[in-house]
């Protein structure tokens, strides 16, 4: 067992246990000091990844551990996404009596999302699901004397806990299907598998998977996140979770034989989710559940590159540069509401550019992107989307998308109109030196992510040289 290969884990893994710790004994004043910590440990797991990147794939731990470029690159999404959530927390969360043991249950839920996205083992997936969903459960409802996030806590669990339990009979059918859970063993033998089985089997695993996703039929979750749990854990959950198991669920779509059932199961998946995300969004005047609206349509576009592994040799490659510009600029937009004192109704937002020029404009660069305009990162995440959708001869997917993309353009133009035309209301103060670093480094970051895309799209094309092991 070569421990050197988990080494960004065991950085979360310690730093984590080194946070937990530090909360039992630190008094109040102090416990923001964890949120370093948990930089730190972030920071040296950063490195680690880019040190480790594989010249060539390779299993670990008897096959269980996936060490090749495209779980790198997921980490190092999955790992930057929650350094900005961790530096937007300490002026969001000064208050709250005992606050320490947010930043270990952070890390917990970052550790639970490259697990899945490293997974060479079924049994593998389900723990790093399971970890994942067991430290996000109390994260959404940390504010515990506030209502409306108790609410978003107890709908994200029971969903949660019957997508999970989903997740484990799919799990379960696959090891009586083959007698083992290492991806090797099931890719040998599951084109022999009985049809019905195997068909149970893998919708079960793909609605426990939807539920990380947050996409249909799982999906109703992420709006009241969105609005309710602390700002920080909204950016967070609605990232880094769809990171892992978008990569997770790639791989095992890329297990199977190429089907025409399943490509249409998951196109049908990617059309509703992306569909329901965006009507419902068009009636949102809540900023933050407008956002989470957005990222259910946001994972609807993710999986359509999901649908097209095995019929279109980039689907891999479009899948990894949409989340790594969904990201970008998922996190700039609620950095900025962060910044705004987590201000949810839309008419806060009116003058904006006046009273707060630097978040309104970044906010508004964050929504361009979140749409696809050029020469934004996002646009060319959905560019290759719809080229690999139109190569495996899925123009109905990619039709439906452009029209998605066309009403999203609505609710996000909706928003920036409000703060660019209309008068302010008042004058607006603003939460912290903190969050005002993470706005400004969520917006460098999808600036420079959209002047470099040539180094982004030939990463990603490199990663996916060897998908699947």
């Amino acid at each position: 067992m070569p421990v050197a290969d988990l080494t960004p884990e065991l950085a979360l893994l310690i730093g984590a246990v080194v946070i937990v710790l530090g909360a039992a004994f630190m008094p109040h004043s102090r416990q923001g000091w964890l949120a370093g910590a948990a930089l730190v440990a972030l920071t040296i797991a950063l490195v680690a990844v880019i040190v480790q990147w594989p010249a060539a794939p390779s299993l670990t731990f008897t096959g269980v551990w996936i060490l090749d470029a495209p779980a790198s690159l997921a980490k190092l999404i999955i790992l930057g996404s929650g350094a900005l959530a961790v530096a937007m927390s300490p002026d969001w969360m000064r208050s709250d009596p005992r606050h320490g043991e947010y930043y270990a249950l952070c890390l917990f839920a970052l550790l639970g999302a490259m697990v899945m996205a490293a997974a060479g083992d079924s049994m593998e997936l389900l723990l790093g699901v399971l970890l994942s969903s067991a430290a996000s459960y109390p994260l959404v409802a940390y504010h515990r004397g506030f209502a409306p996030a108790l609410e978003a806590g107890m709908k994200y669990f029971l969903i949660g806990a019957l997508a999970n339990a989903l997740l484990c009979v799919g799990v379960v059918m696959l090891f009586g299907l083959v007698g083992d859970t290492d991806y090797r063993v099931l890719s040998a033998f599951l084109a022999q598998s009985d049809r019905l089985a195997l068909s149970v089997a893998m919708g079960c695993v793909i609605l426990g998977l939807a539920f990380k996703l947050a996409a249909f039929p799982a999906h109703a979750w992420m709006p009241d996140v969105a609005q309710a749990a602390p700002a920080p854990i909204a950016a967070l959950l609605s990232v880094a979770p769809k990171v892992g198991a978008a990569l997770a669920l790639a791989r095992l779509v890329a297990l199977l034989p190429v089907e025409q059932g399943l490509t249409w199961l998951l196109a049908l998946v990617s059309a509703t989710t992306m569909t329901l995300g965006n009507l419902a969004a068009l009636r949102q005047n809540d900023v933050r559940r407008l956002l989470g609206w957005s990222s259910v349509s946001q994972s609807g576009y993710a999986l359509m590159a999901v649908a097209m592994i095995g019929r279109a040799t980039d689907a891999a490659t479009a899948l990894l540069v949409f989340l790594a510009a969904y990201a970008l600029a998922n996190l700039t937009a609620f950095a900025v509401v962060v910044q705004l004192r987590g201000r949810t109704d839309l008419d806060d937002y009116r003058g904006l550019v006046r009273s707060q020029p630097l978040a309104a404009s970044l906010l508004i660069v964050a929504m361009l992107s979140l749409v696809g305009i050029p020469p934004l990162v996002g646009f060319f995440g959905k560019f290759l989307l719809f080229e690999v959708t139109l190569a495996a001869d899925h123009a109905w997917l990619a039709v439906v998308a452009v029209l998605n993309t066309l009403a999203s353009l609505y609710y996000y133009l909706r928003v920036a109109a409000v703060m660019t035309f209309s008068r302010p209301a008042g004058g607006v103060s603003v939460l912290g030196h903190y969050s005002r670093f993470s706005m400004l480094a969520g917006g460098l970051g999808l600036v420079a992510s959209s002047l470099f895309i040539e180094f982004l799209m030939r990463s990603a094309g490199e990663a996916m040289l060897a998908f699947p092991p």
